[in-house]
């Protein structure tokens, strides 16, 4: 029987349609079995082994128990929307109306989703920085969507400003910016933003930014696209609780746009999950509501869990790109004797009992041979896994 409809066209977008035209496992859950099969310390998948805030997690349990168990509100929860909006004004001077410029989503990957679907026409452009996030390449082709992108190149992985004059056209409908940058670690200057927003002006493009890594920089301020003047009535900005509070798993996110914009992503996003997580929502309200020793301390327990990592690292004879934020650092395995990150990978639980993802991965096939030797390990761990995961790397021989 043939199978058809639009997941041909997603799997292939995002890099995962075989030659046979099965749709193959992702790098992601590869690693992420072979971690399980040999014990590894998994550095592949980007998720902590840590708790949240007490505050946040006791709030989860008193939501439950006081009943909020059932379907929340289609835009979400007033206390989330509300505490969503006193964030963005509290931290970067964003004045967002609750009722009408906020919207809950499954995540910020479901945010996206639904942005993407929403404002794309087949045939649409649409323009990222590569490498990429892994679902932008589906999203944007299950959308109909033409994926042009702009390379960062190591080890610095700042995009050419030249190469971004180039690629945003009168052709592309949305700019898509992650920043803190997964799976580089790089963070955009304001110079770089501020050239984005004013060719989004000059092709009347739409900029939707993914923030979810916002507040996990290491001595550089993050700078919201919207908070670059001209930009705030063209950018859709995305964010979630997941990264911030250690809480991945529940799966709340955000987004905050015009009012118009938000109503078009709602049509959309209504049909996708309707509403999710009425327990965790209020639990997530109640984290953007901490203190800003919260945040601060946060961002410096990630920083030394970064350095653990990068220690071991350079130790082992990789040449390291030192991130400036997020959950990630890309190591170059090249000096060990692997140009190809992909084969690395695949025997590091042999070589040091680690698992790692290839920075391949997060690329087009057209371009993935100038990443080859690169691979991704995430820091987002404890302190004494880390510790280990650097031993253990240190012990590595170069062949």
């Amino acid at each position: 029987m043939t199978i058809s409809g639009a997941w041909r066209r997603t799997a292939r977008g995002a890099g995962l349609l075989a030659a046979d035209g099965t749709v193959a496992a992702s790098i992601f859950a590869e690693m992420s079995a072979l971690a399980l099969r040999t014990g590894a310390i998994n550095l592949g998948q980007g998720f902590p082994d840590e708790g949240g805030p007490a505050e946040v997690l006791e709030a989860a349990r008193q939501a439950i128990s006081d009943g909020a168990n059932q379907y929340p509100p289609g835009r979400g929860l007033p206390v989330l929307r509300g505490a969503i909006a006193r964030h963005q004004h509290r931290f970067y001077g964003l004045s967002v109306d609750p009722d009408t410029e906020v919207l809950v989503t499954a995540g910020a990957t479901e945010a996206l989703a639904a942005t993407v679907l929403a404002l794309l026409d087949p045939g649409d452009e649409v323009v990222t920085l590569e490498p990429f996030y892994d679902a932008y390449g589906g999203l944007i082709a299950l959308g109909g969507g033409i994926h042009r992108t702009v390379r960062l190149r190591a080890p610095d992985f700042q995009p050419d400003r030249d190469e971004l004059r180039a690629a945003i056209t009168d052709r592309t409908r949305l700019i898509i910016v992650n920043n803190p940058h997964n799976p580089t670690g790089a963070v955009l200057p304001r110079e770089t933003l501020e050239l984005i927003v004013s060719l989004a002006h000059r092709h009347d493009a739409l900029i939707v930014t993914d923030e979810v890594y916002e507040h996990l920089t290491f001595g550089v301020a993050h700078v919201p696209v919207a908070t670059i003047p001209g930009a705030s009535e063209r950018t859709i900005t995305i964010s979630s609780g997941g990264k911030t509070f250690n809480t991945t798993g529940w799966k709340i996110g955000w987004l905050t746009a015009p009012s118009a914009l938000v109503t078009a992503i709602l049509a959309v996003k209504q049909f996708l999950t309707y509403v999710n997580g009425a327990p965790f929502q209020p639990a997530i309200a109640r984290g953007l509501d901490l203190p800003d020793t919260f945040y601060t301390g946060v961002a410096a327990d990630l920083q030394a869990k970064r350095d653990v990592l990068e220690s071991g690292l350079i130790e082992a004879g990789f040449t390291v790109s030192r991130p400036q934020g997020s959950y990630f650092i890309v190591a170059d395995a090249a000096p060990l004797g692997y140009p190809d990150g992909t084969e690395f990978c695949r025997v590091l639980p042999d070589l040091a009992g680690v698992v790692a993802v290839p920075i391949g991965a997060f690329c087009s096939a057209r371009h993935q041979s100038e990443y080859a030797s690169l691979v991704r390990f995430a820091y987002c761990k404890k302190v004494d896994v880390l510790e280990r995961a650097a031993a253990q790397l240190a012990g590595i021989i170069a062949r």
